[in-house]
């Protein structure tokens, strides 16, 4: 028990930094930053930290070309698009209940993974999917108590960042990651997207200069940056530790801390068939969850 109680700990940690990235976005895009400019910033703010934490440990190293095509992919359906669309629904969307809709990349991965041949049919998973749809249902039926007219279409928006996120997993679960570990793929990554984030966001006009006087929104997105890259590394680090199993129950503590957070930071409030489908997604999430020991190796094509 003493061993696991500092696995359990850094667990906690991982959610709680994961869950408030929801309210600090939330307070950037309510300042009117839009998303092209801050998926820039975003790939900039990752390439520094992965690029500092590489070099310190001497693994950094010019890809192969496999390997660029591997990390512009991850760079395209893991934040170019997935993060375009939840910048955009945040604006129109309580946190709390994209936290809620984020959960369901697990259930979504289910029937993509039926597809590649990663999984097999599970009467659990199945029952656990629809229990996810049928919370997605449930925040649809109520979202005239937080957006008004435009919220069913900002729900379905909010769905594509889930999706992408498991289609990535998906990704590279089938083909593995071509060699790179994890801070490697995210700054590789992160250099790729610099470029088309940096033509994107000067041709929509939405490009963010370093503002000289900071305030509050601006503090918010690079704690949410910062934040999501060091929950990244930790993540990566327990699953090493602990297992695929054990770590994958971060997704319970995220969407739990997301409305935590929410609450007590952005004070939101929500009518009981939310708080319903938060309970429906909790319980899909426990049964599509992975049961068992997992191997955590690196995949090699």
């Amino acid at each position: 028990m003493k061993e696991t109680l500092p696995l359990f700990g850094v667990l906690l940690l991982l959610g709680a930094g994961w869950g408030i990235t929801m309210p600090l976005t939330k307070v950037t895009v309510g300042a009117g930053y839009q998303h092209f400019g801050l998926i820039f910033w975003q790939f900039a703010i990752g390439a520094a930290l992965m690029g500092s934490a590489l070099l310190a440990r001497r693994k950094l190293s010019l890809p192969t070309l496999s390997q660029w095509r591997f990390a512009a992919m991850i760079a395209l359906i893991g934040t170019l698009l997935p993060n375009s669309a939840s910048y955009q629904a945040a604006v129109y969307l309580p946190s709390g209940v994209i936290s809620i809709l984020l959960s369901l990349i697990p259930m979504i991965a289910f029937p993509i993974a039926l597809a590649l041949g990663n999984d097999r049919f599970s009467n659990r998973k199945l029952i656990g999917l629809t229990l996810g749809f049928a919370a997605v249902v449930l925040i649809a039926l109520n979202s005239g108590s937080f957006g008004g007219t435009v919220s069913l279409w900002w729900v379905a928006v909010a769905l594509i960042a889930p999706s992408f996120y498991a289609l990535e997993g998906n990704v590279v679960a089938k083909w593995g990651t071509y060699g790179f570990d994890a801070m490697q793929t995210l700054f590789w990554a992160s250099v790729i997207g610099l470029l088309p984030a940096l033509f994107l966001a000067l041709g929509s006009g939405q490009f963010i200069a370093v503002p000289r006087v900071w305030g509050t929104p601006e503090y918010a997105f690079l704690l949410a940056s910062i934040a999501h890259a060091l929950v990244y590394a930790g993540y990566v680090w327990l699953v090493g530790r602990a297992g695929a199993v054990f770590t994958a129950q971060v997704s319970y503590l995220v969407t739990i801390f997301g409305v935590f957070w929410a609450v007590m930071l952005l004070g939101e409030l929500y009518a009981s068939g939310i708080w319903a489908a938060l309970g429906l997604m909790l319980c899909g999430l426990f049964l599509v969850q992975p049961r068992g020991k997992q191997p955590s190796v690196e995949v090699m094509p």
